[in-house]
């Protein structure tokens, strides 16, 4: 394979400028809609690893890319499902970075992906179903953030270390609440806890007490809050703590932006939860970089440093393939993410791009320390948090 790779730069090179090509990265994720807070980060960082390659001039002899957001709503599949059609058939991306929520994610794999053979790797869509998805997707999907079933087991080992072990749960009607919300019971009951209730909530309502009075109704230590933190979860906090139902909760993924502790402060100290994160060392690189590229996003957000490598996999296996066809490189992400090769950091693709042209493995870390496995998605790290004085601050990484 490494000759095959290594026979394709030296033909290009012999090509010459006549080879490079305008090449159209989609970033499809919920631009509007209630993880808008959160996107409002992940988006600019996948332009950055964008900006980074086209700028080094290194990509497939020289090719320029561009990226060009979709945006998913992150809850309505016909409009996420739409505007990925746009991406491919009207601006001919040649990969997509996305979608963002779970559902809309499959809908667009299923509906749109699949059947035009374009790439898509995810920096936020968690649900365990995507798993099983990929075992059917022709090698298209990827997905940089971690597996539910990961982050119920997860959640789960952080309150019972807390002491925790009854709780209520309630989660965002669709798969990525259900499917979390499954995930965090089967392991909770699992480590000797006790669910006193599930139940989901629809976002967009104005009030939530009904629902907070079920729970409380039910009892628990603690509310398991698995919604998202711009809709119904913020509602759901909002209305516990108004009615008096619970004065601690746990929030999982969605709800982890700058977004909860400017909405509550220390109204939810003592609440814990988790985010799927790099290092210490790695955030620090990766806001060095941010900072470097004179944006006012956050790189801190969670999926923002999932999105950058979201958009750095897919170019380095285009170079890796010689290849901008997605039938060409699909097959070359798993080896661009993983070891044998150099480790690549966050702002060095430009690097990357120069070791696959001479025909050189490459082991990319990236903004998360990227670790691919079967079926595609990533192994996974935690940042466990906890909230006190109104901030959120870091416990440990699991």
């Amino acid at each position: 394979m490494k000759k095959l790779i290594a026979t394709t730069a030296a033909t290009a090179l012999f090509a010459g400028v006549a080879q490079a090509e305008e090449i159209k990265i989609g970033v499809l994720l919920g631009f509007t809609g209630p993880i808008e807070s959160t996107v409002a980060h992940m988006g600019p960082a996948a332009h950055l690893a964008i900006k980074e390659v086209s700028d080094s001039g290194l990509l497939l002899d020289g090719s320029t890319v561009v990226g060009v957001n979709g945006d998913t709503t992150c809850i309505d599949s016909s409009a996420a499902t739409a505007a990925a059609e746009r991406l491919i058939t009207s601006d001919g991306v040649k990969g997509i970075v996305g979608g963002d929520c779970s559902g809309v994610t499959g809908a667009v794999l299923n509906n749109v992906a699949l059947p035009n053979g374009v790439v898509m790797i995810s920096p936020s869509a968690t649900s365990p179903a995507l798993s099983h998805m990929n075992n059917e997707d022709n090698g298209l999907f990827f997905r940089t953030a971690p597996s539910d079933a990961r982050q119920g087991v997860v959640m789960a080992e952080i309150l019972m270390e807390e002491g925790i072990d009854e709780v209520a749960v309630t989660y965002t009607n669709n798969d990525y609440g259900k499917g979390l919300a499954d995930s965090f019971k089967g392991s909770f009951e699992d480590m000797g806890g006790t669910v006193t209730m599930t139940a989901a909530h629809e976002d967009g309502k104005a009030d939530y007490s009904a629902e907070v009075g079920a729970l409380a109704s039910a009892g628990g230590d603690r509310l398991v809050v698995a919604g998202y933190v711009d809709q119904g979860g913020a509602g759901i906090v909002r209305a516990a703590l108004d009615t008096g139902a619970f004065e601690t909760f746990h929030f999982p993924d969605g709800m982890m932006s700058d977004a909860l502790v400017e909405n509550f402060g220390s109204e939810i100290n003592g609440s814990t939860g988790q985010h799927p994160s790099p290092t210490e060392e790695l955030r620090e690189r990766f806001k060095e970089v941010a900072a470097e590229s004179g944006g006012d996003w956050d790189p801190t957000t969670p999926f923002t440093p999932e999105s950058y490598d979201a958009a750095a996999l897919i170019l380095l296996a285009m170079q890796a393939a010689g290849s901008s066809d997605p039938n060409d490189y699909k097959g070359h992400i798993m080896d661009v993410a993983n070891a044998p090769g150099e480790e690549i950091q966050a702002g060095e693709l430009a690097k990357a791009l120069e070791i696959l042209a001479d025909g050189g493995e490459v082991d990319y870390v990236g903004g998360t320390g990227v670790e691919l496995i079967e079926p595609g998605e990533a192994a996974g790290l935690y940042r466990q948090v906890l909230i006190k004085d109104g901030e959120n601050t870091t416990v440990q990484f699991r």
